[in-house]
């Protein structure tokens, strides 16, 4: 058998990277900021890092709600563009505007107005939730901006304008981290803040990519800037449509993202340098990790053209070639994520006791790297680009609320296991996870054209 039947021929790949590479490093721009920042906020202390960690627990849930609304409205917007059909991308931007700013606006009264009692639920540790609960106050003020960024982003993604978004999260996270120096520590004119300085820096950043987008994608006439009029075009047999297939994928990162969430409720209760080592594991694995999704989200967008153009054999071939090259890709990654976890860790201004937290974390997160891949690749990448939401749904998150979660916790709070152990019950979902992808991957039944008949 040629290796082209397996793996894809050079064209798919030439197509993939060309879309998938600027995504890749829009996201490993974000992480690697993420984890600069995350450095500079652990020069302060354990408290400190631990506290920036849980308070942005509630971001977290916002941007994983975020992410379910706008990967969901994809799917419409990657077949709208292979139908090159201008107005559905549009109205399909505007129904996304509509539900994120409404989002923002719960997410944002809540952080703004109750941060102790969110803190409280993360951390019995007075110090933590007190300090966190400052820096979600004011970090609130960034919710909506974000919002707005993140529904330009994907829709530009799915009409194949990928450069926009990747340079203006370059230009966003140079401010972030720039700001974040200044304002934590202080420097020249900028007052000494600590973990507030943290804060007040990421609303700076998001507003300045927030309006960067705007005003290129309308300046140059992106497929989605469209008029008022335009963006709420939309009527209700669309939204009935839309709903269909997107509540599905919102559901599941919200229930996901609580899971993720309710991670480090175990992590923080079980103590500070669990929690401490649980997030920076977290920080550094995005630097790798973003090339995996980077794959998932570029092939999801040329499966979802090519469902919208009529060319099902070629969405098919797309679906089996990424299911097979990403977890090779991941062997690799797993072997760097092993280097990093040597390096990176005592940049941290923590104890040896967390340092060998993590080491232990990156051997079992090494070893699950390429199901992961296979996992994530299906969700994002293949059934959700072709309108398999429902599916997708059960798949992300039976296993990991059914499953891992519990074994975690029993471990934890019943059992006072050690660290390694709780880590790996958290991934342990991923191994259940495989039979079933590589099912549904055979059966074909995950292509579906969404947008037919609109």
């Amino acid at each position: 058998m040629k290796l082209s039947a397996v793996f894809g021929d050079r064209q798919f790949y030439r197509n993939l990277f060309t879309v998938a590479l600027p995504i890749m490093l829009q996201t490993f721009f974000s992480s690697t900021v993420n984890m600069i920042s995350t450095v500079i906020i652990g020069r302060l202390g354990t408290v400190e890092i631990a506290s920036v960690g849980l308070g942005n627990q509630i971001f977290f849930l916002y941007n994983l709600a975020l992410f379910g609304l706008c990967s969901g409205a994809s799917i419409f917007t990657a077949q709208f563009w292979g139908r090159k059909d201008i107005g559905g991308i549009r109205r399909n931007l505007g129904l996304s505007l509509v539900l994120a700013l409404s989002g923002g606006v719960f997410f944002t009264a809540a952080a703004g107005f109750a941060p102790e009692r969110i803190m409280g639920i993360y951390s019995a540790d007075t110090a933590v939730i007190k300090a966190g609960a400052e820096y979600l106050h004011i970090l609130s003020i960034s919710f909506i901006p974000y919002g707005i960024s993140m529904v330009f982003m994907f829709s530009l993604r799915s009409v194949e304008k990928v450069r926009l978004p990747m340079v203006a999260s370059l230009i966003a996270l140079s401010v972030n981290v720039i700001f974040t120096y200044c304002l934590v520590f202080g420097a020249g004119l900028f007052p000494a803040l600590g973990i507030r300085g943290a804060a007040v820096a990421a609303i700076i950043s998001r507003i300045t990519e927030m309006s960067i987008l705007l005003i290129v994608s309308y300046s140059r006439k992106y497929p989605p800037a469209g008029n008022f009029f335009e963006l709420l075009n939309i009527g209700v047999s669309y939204i009935r449509k839309f709903f269909h297939i997107v509540f599905p994928v919102l559901f599941n990162e919200v229930v996901w993202s609580t899971g993720m969430s309710m991670q480090s409720v175990i992590f923080a209760r079980t103590n500070t340098d669990a929690i401490a080592a649980f997030n920076i594991t977290g920080t550094i694995n995005q630097l790798i990790w973003v090339f995996i999704l980077g794959m998932g989200n570029g092939v999801a967008i040329l499966i979802g053209k090519k469902i919208g153009e009529g060319d099902d054999v070629a969405a098919r071939n797309y679906a089996r070639w990424i299911s097979t090259a990403s977890p090779v890709a991941a062997i690799g990654g797993a072997g760097i994520l092993l280097l990093l976890s040597r390096i990176i860790p005592p940049l941290f201004n923590v104890n040896s006791n967390v340092i060998s937290h993590i080491r232990l974390m990156f051997i079992i997160l090494a070893a699950i790297y390429p199901l992961r891949s296979f996992n994530m690749n299906m969700i994002v990448g293949v059934c959700r680009a072709g309108g398999d939401t429902v599916f997708c749904a059960v798949y992300d998150v039976v296993f990991m609320w059914g499953l891992a979660l519990p074994l975690a916790a029993a471990a934890a709070y019943f059992f006072h296991a050690p660290v390694w152990l709780l880590y790996l019950f958290v991934m342990s979902d991923e191994i259940f996870k495989l039979p079933l992808g590589l099912w549904r991957l055979r059966s074909g039944k995950w292509l579906r054209n969404v947008t037919g008949g609109n």
